[in-house]
């Protein structure tokens, strides 16, 4: 299995508007690889501007607010491609769209890297961080995944948070599990 890692991707529409979304990439020599889901705003965007900047933030209410509706975060231009700097990155890489791995479901722009940036200090692992992180990905997917499944995994979660998280963990956490429980009460009952 290839590494992902877990990033706020920066692209640009027709229009020049930035959207902002978190979104896992896949390591590959020299860049990365975007394989959004179809349909979806950044898959657009990647089609109209083949430019993203791959935004490295250890700030998991980003994460968390653009799951839950918060899609304005301050950035700033980027550099050296058409595109957006997240604010609150620690760093970031400025990816141009070699070529795209077409794709029914999730086509794969592959990336190669044409600027990297670190703006602020890592200063280690939380493990409340991750534990938001896998909300995240579970409220992301929550019309894709059994809810007893959601479920169990965030019953496990939950330890990490209460044990290790600052306030905004506890906040992002909060917001993730209003969209994971707001998605079980509207939607109809599963098979059993």
């Amino acid at each position: 299995m290839p590494m992902i890692r877990e990033t706020i991707v920066t692209t640009l529409n027709e229009e020049g508007k930035v959207h902002i979304a978190p979104l896992g990439l896949i390591a590959e020599e020299g860049g990365w690889i975007i394989a959004p889901f179809r349909p979806s705003a950044t898959l657009d965007n990647l089609r109209a501007t083949p430019y993203a900047v791959a935004n490295f933030t250890d700030d998991v209410l980003i994460f968390a607010g653009c799951l839950t509706g918060q899609k304005d975060w301050p950035t700033r231009p980027s550099t050296h491609v058409p595109g957006a700097v997240l604010e609150g990155a620690l760093a970031h890489a400025e990816l141009a769209v070699d070529y795209v791995q077409e794709d029914e479901q999730r086509p794969r722009f592959h990336c190669r890297v044409v600027h990297e940036a670190s703006h602020a200090p890592f200063k280690g692992f939380n493990r409340a961080q991750a534990a938001v992180i896998e909300a995240a990905i579970l409220a992301s997917r929550v019309h894709m995944l059994p809810r007893e499944k959601i479920e169990r995994e965030l019953g496990y979660l939950q330890t990490a948070v209460e044990k290790t998280a600052g306030p905004r963990e506890h906040e992002a956490w909060r917001l993730l599990v209003e969209k994971i429980e707001d998605h079980f009460k509207h939607a109809p009952p599963e098979p059993r």
